[in-house]
């Protein structure tokens, strides 16, 4: 501990990603990036953007990625907000419509960056269990609280709420900012962002990371009402006016301009999903329903944490939690066809 850091820096236990080792070449499925390359028109349109304009700042306001963005949901751009990346955009949520008056909801087994930005910011918080299953069940959201924050589908557990049950916490809680992060939103699960005219409280943050192979880009998005994107505004304005660059900018636009491309790729992650959890179910793991681009699964008979190091050994990298719960579980990206057929064969052998 450095004797210059502030008494709030000493106390921080930051967030951890996932491992990027560059001791050798690993079948990387620890960190949920898409296994497909972004869409040849990103690549062509960043490609265009390089140029003299470099020189000069970005547009602060992002009008016409947020007009691209507004079209494709069907809202007016006053209702959109972008950032760098969605956890951008949660750092400027927590301080924006939560205070410390009154605990923050989120689930206790959930992304592990809302306690790092309650501690940060000063918030108190309340971790709401889930069930045995890891459901997220909507009554325990009904209780006084300063927010909610919840992922759907949640990570790392692949879980989905439906609709209605998000409806039910929103209409308990109309004084309070909702926050739904739907960072694997679009590989099967149903988005709110189609209760936004219907409630001024919710919030929906997105990535392009996920879905549009983009994480190396980092671009997310904020939909609600337009007083909640301007609350959002003055905090960004407070630390970074611009935090999209031009680049960024013109392959966001093209990314979702490339609706075929996007619908391609989507659907070959969910094909595999799919056929990798049978192959898993016959090798006996239990594997929890998946709504996003990966697996979450346990074996009834082997320790998760042996698994992950034998994979490791052997060139693949999965996500091992050592934490309550989840302790017996692995998250598992979903990878090409090729590369989640070599994480099936790993795993066969090592029950032999």
């Amino acid at each position: 501990m450095s004797k210059y850091w502030s008494e709030l820096t000493a106390s921080l236990v930051p967030y951890v990603p996932g491992e990027q080792p560059k001791d050798k070449q690993y079948i990387k499925l620890n960190t949920n990036e898409n296994p497909y390359p972004p869409s040849p028109k990103v690549i062509a349109a960043i490609q265009d953007a390089t140029n003299d304009d470099l020189r000069l700042y970005p547009d602060p306001t992002c009008d016409k990625l947020r007009e691209t963005l507004a079209h494709y949901y069907g809202l007016s751009k006053e209702h959109i907000f972008v950032g760098n990346g969605s956890d951008e955009i949660l750092a400027f949520a927590f301080p924006a419509f939560f205070s410390a008056s009154k605990p923050i909801l989120f689930p206790d087994v959930t992304y592990t960056f809302y306690p790092v930005y309650a501690k940060l910011y000063g918030l108190n918080y309340e971790m709401i269990p889930t069930d045995d299953q890891f459901n997220i069940e909507a009554g325990h959201y009904c209780k006084p609280n300063g927010g909610i924050i919840i992922p759907n589908p949640n990570a790392p557990t692949a879980k989905f709420i439906v609709l209605d049950s998000l409806v039910q916490i929103l209409n308990h809680n109309q004084d309070q900012v909702v926050i739904v992060d739907e960072a694997y939103i679009d590989f099967g699960g149903q988005s709110a962002v189609s209760l936004i005219s219907e409630y001024p409280n919710l919030l929906v943050v997105q990535t392009l990371s996920k879905s549009r192979s983009l994480a190396g880009l980092r671009v997310g998005m904020a939909m609600g009402h337009p007083d909640l994107i301007d609350g959002l505004n003055r905090i960004k304005n407070s630390f970074n006016s611009y935090t999209l660059d031009r680049l960024a900018i013109a392959g966001a636009i093209a990314a979702i301009e490339d609706q075929s491309y996007f619908e391609m790729t989507n659907r070959k992650i969910i094909e595999t999903r799919d056929r990798t959890t049978e192959s898993l179910k016959q090798l006996g793991y239990q594997v929890i329903e998946s709504k996003a681009n990966f697996l979450f699964v346990s074996h009834p008979q082997q320790s998760a944490e042996v698994i992950f190091n034998e994979l490791k050994l052997r060139g693949i990298l999965v996500r091992y939690f050592n934490k309550p719960r989840i302790d017996q579980y692995l998250r598992i990206s979903i990878g090409t066809d090729e590369e989640m057929d070599t994480l099936v064969a790993v795993l066969r052998e090592l029950q032999n």
